[in-house]
Formats: structure tokens, sequence, C-alpha cells
């Protein structure tokens, strides 16, 4: 299984993310340019090179140096490409929440940067993964996830859909009770571990117990790490770079939406009596709503 992606600009995604991604390689000048496109992406759309560079504070070859050092042709492709990146919706980056923005601008910068942040992922999403841990957690004879903080929010989040996995779930989020479990798992169990930088030791060290055991490992990261090496399968929800305080956790959302994801397809691939059993269980549910016709 390999765990090397192609850059950015490899494999064709939006140029703001092409853009974002690889401003810490540009040069000095070049960065000014990239700024400000992140900052007011709607603004460089209608604006000529004369006027991008006035408002970079650089000359007009430089602009055209920034728009062929991210993959473009020129700055009508680069043009180009942004209105279609735009056409996804802006993204909030860092740059574009300032202090003085009002509830109104931020929410719909948030949900600018949630939109364009989920499709990143969705796209970037190995389906063919999603499909191995979809059979895995199909065949369990029990499932146990496991996290730590924001990540204990998405494993709680799993236990709590355990009736559409349709088999005993647990949800371990103290490191010593992570442990205890782990070290008790049998072959045909699952273990699903949880980290946004798969990089915790902790997580490691579950994965890595629960290999020992016997047990499939499913891995939920938010980026590429060690935990990888420890994972039978390798679920990426990678989302957009999310450094802003004001900003919320996007990287939790689309763990949550993974989740969603895994569950639906399981209770899909358990057969129509499974399916029967759960529309049950949610008739019941309605009967405790006030004022709930069935």
């Amino acid at each position: 299984m390999s765990m090397h992606g192609a850059s950015p600009a490899a494999t064709g995604g939006s140029i703001l993310e092409i853009a974002r991604s690889m401003r810490s390689e540009l040069r000095k000048s070049d960065r000014k340019v990239c700024d400000i496109v992140l900052a007011d992406p709607r603004k460089i759309l209608n604006a000529t090179v004369a006027e991008t560079a006035q408002m970079a504070d650089v000359s007009q070859p430089t602009v055209i140096r920034f728009c062929t050092s991210i993959g473009c042709e020129g700055f009508q492709d680069f043009k180009l490409r942004l209105a279609q990146s735009l056409a996804l919706g802006t993204p909030a980056t860092h740059s574009v929440i300032m202090d003085t923005d009002g509830p109104s601008e931020v929410a719909d910068k948030i949900f600018d940067y949630m939109m364009t942040s989920l499709d990143w992922a969705r796209h970037h999403l190995d389906k063919e993964q999603l499909s191995a841990a979809v059979e895995c957690l199909t065949t369990a004879r029990r499932i146990e996830f496991f996290g730590f903080g924001a990540s204990g929010i998405v494993a709680q989040d799993a236990q709590q859909k355990f009736p559409l996995f349709g088999v005993p779930c647990g949800a371990e989020t103290d490191s010593h009770q992570q442990v205890m479990v782990a070290s008790m798992l049998q072959p045909g169990d699952v273990a699903v571990v949880i980290s946004n930088t798969a990089a915790t030791r902790s997580m490691i060290e579950i994965a890595r117990l629960a290999r020992e055991r016997g047990v499939s490992v499913i891995g939920i990261v938010g980026m590429r790490g060690p935990l990888a090496d420890h994972c039978d399968i390798l679920l990426l929800a990678e989302t957009l770079e999310n450094t802003n305080i004001y900003t919320p956790t996007i990287s939790r959302i689309a763990a949550l939406t993974v989740i969603d994801i895994l569950s639906t397809a399981v209770v899909l691939n358990r057969g129509e009596e499974h399916i029967e059993s759960f529309k049950r269980m949610k008739r019941n549910l309605a009967y405790m709503r006030a004022n709930e016709r069935i």
C-alpha cells in the first residue's frame, strides 16, 4: 500500500490550494503575490497584471513568475483556473478573517472554508481503502475506536453509531483504558485508531498492540505520519491547512464525515435484514419525541 501522494500541482487540484501548499517554497517576492491572491481571490480575478503587481508591491514580471511557479502557463491561465477554484467557494484562509469582521462575514468565510476543505478531502479519499475498511468492519466480531482530544470526540461519535455497525462497539479515550482494551482484543475484532497528525505516540502504541493480538487495524488520519506503518487499512481524511485561531477544527469535521460514510456503508453491506432492524429502532426512537407522528 503506497503512502506517498503526488503534489497538489500534479493532481490538478484547486489553484488556490496549490498556491497555499507551495507558498513556503516560493521566492520572497512571489510570496507577496501569493498572499494577496489568498487574501482576496475575487479581487485578483478582475485585476490586470499591472493592478496585481501594484497590489502586491512587486513588478509585473514577478506576477507572471508567480503564475508559472505554481504550474500555470501565464496570467490568463492562472485567472481561468482561479475562476474554476472559486466555483467551489472561496476558502477562508488565515489571512482572510480579520479582527474587524462581523458575525455575517465570519459566517460566510467559515462556511466557504468548510465546504472547500471538505471538497478537497472528498477528492483525496482513497476509495479502494474505503471499500477495504467497509468489508473489514462488516465482518468484525467487535469494533473498538481509539482517540484523544478532538479525535476522542470522533471515537465517541463512532461508538454512538454502533447500531449501524451491527456489532458491539466501544470508544476508548483514556490512555490506561486504551492499553487495557487493546491488550484484550482477539482475532476477528477490529481496532479503529483515529489521529489527525498520525504521529501521536500513544495511538501508535495502541495500533502496535492491536496488531500483535492479530487484530485488523484501521487508521483514520488527517495527514501522513508514522501511524500509517502500523495500520492494515489507512483512511486519509486530508483537509486544508488550518492554523488560524478563528477557524474551527475542520479536521474533526472531516473525520466525523468519514465515520458517517463507514457506518452507512456497513449497514447497507449487511443486507436487508439488518436495514429493517435499524428502521425498527428508528421508529421506536421516534415515539420518544413530542408530537411525533409515525
